[in-house]
């Protein structure tokens, strides 16, 4: 390999590639990095990133891409390859601790639950409000500013916020 890019380097590299439509996340947070392959070639260290969008037809994954491309090709990888992986499905339980400690922090409310757990028939989620933790909240609709999260109102401190679904 050229002097001094390893796997680890890179995945370190990677924890410095913002999530463009939540720019507190890395995409290491996110979960989306599913492999990282390194391949010395005459040209120099060509890696091959996998990746698995959040759901399928994600329009940040074009400038993740880019992203993590300018990131590497900055660094010295000669050449950049990516691969989608949409199976398994991504889920919001691949997202680090860390990713939801800095969703909570930046006013988000983080996924509550495990993925693989459903909400029953007729049953609501609590969500607690990130700003002060109440669980007097309310579902003001399904759907926010991006598909994967849904707006909440606390009752307690009257402030409007956003959810990241489970998924």
């Amino acid at each position: 390999m050229s002097e001094g890019i390893t796997k680890d380097r890179v995945y370190e590299w990677l924890s410095q590639v913002a999530d463009p439509e939540v720019p507190v996340l890395t995409v290491l947070d996110m979960g989306v990095i599913r492999d990282v392959q390194l391949n010395e070639t005459t040209t120099g260290t060509e890696a091959t990133i996998t990746i698995t969008p959040t759901y399928s037809g994600c329009p940040a994954m074009d400038m993740i891409s880019m992203n993590i491309r300018m990131s590497l090709l900055s660094r010295g990888i000669a050449k950049v390859h990516f691969i989608e992986q949409l199976s398994p499905a991504w889920t919001t339980d691949w997202m680090s601790e860390e990713g939801k400690r800095k969703l909570k922090e930046y006013g988000i409310a983080p996924p509550q639950r495990k993925a693989s757990r459903s909400v029953g028939m007729f049953e609501e989620e609590k969500v607690p409000c990130p700003r002060c933790n109440s669980e007097d909240t309310e579902l003001v609709s399904q759907f926010g500013p991006t598909s994967c999260k849904s707006l909440y109102r606390c009752l307690s401190c009257k402030e409007p916020f956003e959810h990241f679904k489970c998924h």
